[in-house]
């Protein structure tokens, strides 16, 4: 169902839908394991995508994406959170979770995922061999 909403289409061949598919879904099953109301998991898939987005479309070096992460975690400045009202879905525990997720799961690993978007790939040579 993940790979159907993330709308992975070439999920059996391409490492980056792959990692994608992985870091979401990964996710997912610990807010699940968390006990997260629904809210609460929408809004904690939202900080995962709004992290990963800061690195893949923005650019973001690791400590520009913790800046804005720890914004958009205490609602300092415009965020889509903020504009929606709910600023405060999570507890103090919850939060610190989440950021200590976050460090496990991306924040630890920022060189590969800046190499998997921005990193120049070679062609692959396909052969008889």
């Amino acid at each position: 169902k993940m790979e159907e909403f993330l709308n992975l289409a070439q999920l059996k061949t391409s490492l980056k839908e792959a990692i994608l598919l992985d870091y979401y879904t990964a996710g997912f099953w610990w807010a699940k394991e968390m006990n997260f109301s629904l809210i609460q998991l929408s809004g904690f898939m939202d900080l995962l995508n709004f992290a990963l987005e800061n690195l893949s479309s923005k650019h973001m070096s690791l400590g520009d994406n913790l800046k804005e992460l720890e914004r958009a975690m205490a609602g300092i400045g415009k965020t889509e959170s903020e504009e929606r009202g709910d600023l405060n879905l999570f507890s103090i525990e919850q939060a610190k979770a989440i950021i200590d997720y976050l460090v496990t799961s991306l924040f630890k690993h920022y060189k590969a995922y800046e190499y998997l978007f921005h990193g120049r790939r070679e062609e692959p040579v396909i052969s008889n061999e």
